[in-house]
């Protein structure tokens, strides 16, 4: 190519041979100490993680495996941990117990058992049964039985049925949602008063109201019972469900704080445009309040939902308005001796919804906790 400049013919070609070089020597370069160590950092975090996740878990998976387990195997110490039954094997019309049988040759095999012995007994083998039975010299007793996987899901119909989990169930489910609303309406109100509103003395009735935070219930649990007794309230709803509709410190505290966040410029800009107290707080600081609200929700759900005592003292005299952690202890203190897993079923029963509710609502939940914690 005549008039063009050799240096910038070569140039590209001797561009090529250095990039070369450079990717040559950058794939014979170790690993640095520094990445070393990040990697060994981030597997002993990971692991150390998995390890925690499993410990926190293994109670709940421990519960399931005995939810679905036999009555006659729960009660056996050095029974198998999987849901089992002992294995049987019919033999000419018959129901024979099949046992772990060590032969001649060293191995172990299931084996039915078909005629008892004190010094020698005979054996029918499951798999191939026409054979003639199989003489076994020792104690049978002293055989480990053979069993079956066969999960008892009955044992989930049965408290269905035998506790009226419905019953239970929508008493349950009216009392937290109930109390839910009471709630956040009433804690959403004294936030905002507490957020958004100077009058004098403010900050120290905050004070008193945080302060009943570490007022134990065990003072005030013999009062209220007098009280609602007076007023004809013991063995209804309402002792459950009015109180919700005027605040708690907790939930108060936990909106206060996050309203705290929310620029009073937004406020101000809605006074503009004519909108009042009120307006402001349906239109303005609810709609960004959203995941403090539904922490409050879930939290009051959850406490709501496991909560034994108030519901135990107050319901106990119409036994119909009862919800499910009693129900479920009355019925638990005739059953767990005969059946631990049908106790382990209604347990586990119970556990489904709030569980259902935190997955669901964990984004939400998780930001509003957040931010609560941060002042402005």
């Amino acid at each position: 190519m005549a008039g063009m400049d050799p240096s910038v013919v070569g140039a590209e070609p001797i561009a090529q041979l250095g990039l070369s070089n450079r990717l040559r020597r950058v794939r014979r370069l170790p690993l640095r100490p520094r990445s070393l160590r990040r990697a060994g950092q981030s597997f002993t975090l990971t692991f150390i993680a998995v390890v925690l996740l499993a410990a926190f878990l293994s109670p709940l998976l421990r519960s399931f495996t005995v939810s679905i387990k036999s009555p006659e195997q729960n009660s056996q110490v050095n029974g198998p941990l999987l849901p089992s039954t002992p294995a049987t094997f019919t033999y000419k019309d018959r129901d024979y117990s099949v046992y772990q049988v060590p032969l001649p040759d060293g191995s172990t095999k299931d084996l039915a058992l078909f005629k008892k012995g004190r010094t020698s007994s005979q054996f029918v083998d499951p798999a191939n049964p026409n054979a003639a039975p199989l003489v076994w010299q020792g104690q049978w007793r002293d055989l480990t039985p053979a069993w079956k996987f066969d999960p008892q899901w009955n044992n989930y119909t049965d408290v269905w049925d035998e506790i009226q989990y419905p019953r239970l169930l929508f008493n349950t489910v009216a009392i937290a949602l109930i109390g839910m609303i009471g709630t956040i309406i009433s804690c959403t109100f004294v936030a905002y008063g507490f957020a958004r509103f100077r009058f004098p003395g403010r900050d120290l009735l905050f004070v008193l109201v945080i302060a009943t935070i570490f007022l134990p219930g065990a003072v005030t649990i013999i009062p209220q019972y007098f009280f609602f007794s007076k007023i004809g309230w013991v063995g209804t709803w309402l002792p459950l469900l009015v109180p919700t509709f005027f605040a708690n410190a907790y939930d108060v505290f936990l909106l206060r704080q996050y309203l705290r966040t929310i620029p009073r410029e937004m406020d101000e800009a809605a006074a503009i445009d004519g909108a009042g107290p009120f307006r402001t707080l349906i239109s303005v600081i609810i709609p960004q309040a959203w995941p403090v609200i539904i922490a409050v929700a879930v939290f009051h759900l959850v406490y709501s939902w496991n909560d034994f005592f108030a519901p135990l003292i107050y319901l106990s005299t119409n036994p119909d308005l009862v919800t499910l952690p009693v129900g479920l202890a009355s019925f638990s203190g005739a059953r767990i001796a005969v059946n631990p897993g049908i106790i382990q079923a209604g347990t586990l029963m119970t556990m489904v919804i709030p569980i259902l509710i935190f997955l669901i609502f964990q984004r939400f939940f998780v930001r509003g906790i957040v931010i609560t914690g941060v002042d402005k």
